[in-house]
């Protein structure tokens, strides 16, 4: 007689059917976003979907109440706002702001590594990463390439976003019978261990396609070409250039230039036993900032959402927050100030609404937080220790780490309150260093009202991260009652009378 199951073997349906759909769009919106590019690029095309008109911030801005805009820096930083039908000049703009950036292996300015009898990729750290968790995964690339194009004797060049998904590269990690001690502590030296293993320089000297002027990989054209530009040959493997190539359609000698990275060709996923986790790298941030963009979406889409609405309803999605958000296309950069400058002044001309505006207006800023692990207990203070399914977790620091503040969290919670939707509270213990975001910078850089919340999550930082289905269905509607519900709320309370 077979063993009896406690749980009857579930079909492959009724697994499905425990899936919430927030949370398969989230893993849709995952997989098509390898990097701050093609997320911006994906973020694009869910605004276009739904009406919402591209702006270019080097255009003179024709605004009007009651339609829907955006508008991209650098390809990495995305702004979408819908204007409310009652707005006028000084009203407030309600704003979740994210980041589309993660830590990962970006590809250096040149990457042409030959040693040991390999080719190897040269990459440089970005961001803080759990870089032991990037051995021994099978790597692909993905980013942006500058393309050189001739038409008609006339030459052009084009922006265009590129993904190689096969696994072309690899970290290996040293066997144990060389490294005995690895076990007590694995050590990496960031600029010799983490070179990412391309191919065997036998078999692409024996695969290298025939090329004028020399040998592909030895450059015996010295290095230029014949009108005075430096040969990419010289900077990377041809074996490299060709699969980038290969995959926007062009010769390698048309590529002028790159942003590459490293990306883990495992897709992300729902997973766990009960399909209640999500499998994934890249959750922080692109988890708030896919939950905040569906949130805006969705309260906007509607011919009826935004007759009433006074204010404008914002979503800011970053590049450069996991080193520091110092770049033009960062948070500590004008491109938030700016947004709300060019909004208020469309609609009136006195410099007077702007500082109104910014006083009237309301900042989340959304950035995964840290769930309690149960390996690692002690590493939480007692009294604050988010758990997963346990909704949004809102951040507190005294030291202004984070912005919130007893009037901004009220405000939060209350929402919350209203829909019946979980919340939870977080500060990092007394002994231990406590990380930021974008809420302290922009508090301080555009003098908003600020709000610093995240999702909880586990292994923060490294290749694969996992977070609950169920907090990102939370944060998903606590947004978009927040998109819904503020500028009423707001009314309710006033501070500095």
């Amino acid at each position: 007689m077979g063993k009896k199951h406690f749980f009857p073997k579930r079909k492959e349906e009724e697994l499905r059917e425990m899936e919430n759909p927030v949370a398969v769009d989230l893993v849709e919106f995952l997989n098509s976003s390898p990097t701050a590019f093609h997320a911006v690029d994906e973020a694009k095309k869910r605004l276009r979907s739904v009406g919402y008109e591209q702006l270019s911030e080097r255009d003179d801005w024709k605004l009007e109440a009651g339609k829907r805009y955006f508008f991209t820096r650098n390809y990495s930083t995305i702004v979408a706002f819908a204007i409310g039908k009652k707005y006028i000049a000084g009203n407030g703009i309600y704003i979740i702001g994210a980041h589309t950036d993660s830590p990962c292996l970006k590809l250096k300015p040149v990457t042409k590594v030959t040693k040991g009898g390999y080719l190897e990729v040269g990459v440089q750290t970005y961001g803080g990463g759990l870089w032991h968790t990037w051995f021994d995964r099978d790597l692909a690339i993905a980013g942006r390439v500058i393309i050189r194009e001739q038409k008609d004797g006339s030459i052009s060049y084009s922006h265009r976003l590129v993904r190689i998904e096969d696994p072309i590269m690899r970290v290996p990690t040293l066997a144990i019978h060389l490294d005995r001690d690895v076990n007590d502590g694995f050590k990496i030296n960031k600029q010799t261990h983490l070179a990412p293993v391309l191919a065997t320089f036998v078999k692409a000297e024996l695969n290298k396609p025939a090329v004028k002027n020399g040998s592909v990989e030895t450059g015996l054209d010295y290095g230029k070409k014949l009108d005075g530009r430096t040969n990419t040959n010289e900077k990377h493997h041809s074996l490299l250039l060709q699969l980038v190539a290969d995959q926007l359609g062009c010769e390698p000698d048309d590529i002028c230039d790159f942003e590459l990275q490293a990306c883990d060709t495992q897709k992300s996923v729902i997973g766990g036993a009960l399909k209640e986790f999500i499998y994934s790298g890249r959750l922080d941030n692109l988890c708030m900032s896919f939950c905040s963009l569906k949130a805006l979406i969705d309260s906007t889409s509607s011919e009826s959402s935004l007759e009433e609405e006074t204010g404008i309803r914002m979503v800011a999605l970053f590049d450069h927050e996991e080193v520091g958000s110092n770049s033009a296309q960062g948070a500590g950069s004008p491109v938030m100030l700016n947004a709300i400058s060019r909004i208020t002044h469309s609609f009136g001309s006195d410099t007077k609404l702007l500082p109104k505006a910014i006083q009237n207006s309301y900042l989340v800023s959304a950035d995964m937080a840290h769930a309690l692990h149960p390996n690692y207990m002690d590493k939480h203070e007692e009294n604050h220790q988010p758990k997963m399914h346990g909704g949004l977790v809102i951040k507190h620091n005294a030291n202004q780490r984070y912005a919130t503040n007893a009037v901004t969290s009220f405000f939060f919670k209350e929402i919350a309150a209203k829909h019946d939707l979980p919340v939870q509270e977080f500060v990092i213990r007394n002994d231990m260093f406590c990380g930021s975001t974008i809420g302290p910078i922009l508090a301080s850089g555009v003098g908003i009202r600020t709000v610093d919340v995240g999702a909880p999550q586990l292994s923060m930082h490294s290749i694969r991260e996992m977070c609950a289905g169920d907090d990102v269905k939370h944060s998903y509607e606590h947004f978009k009652a927040f998109f819904q519900d503020f500028s009423l709320l707001d009314a309710k309370l006033v501070v500095d009378i």
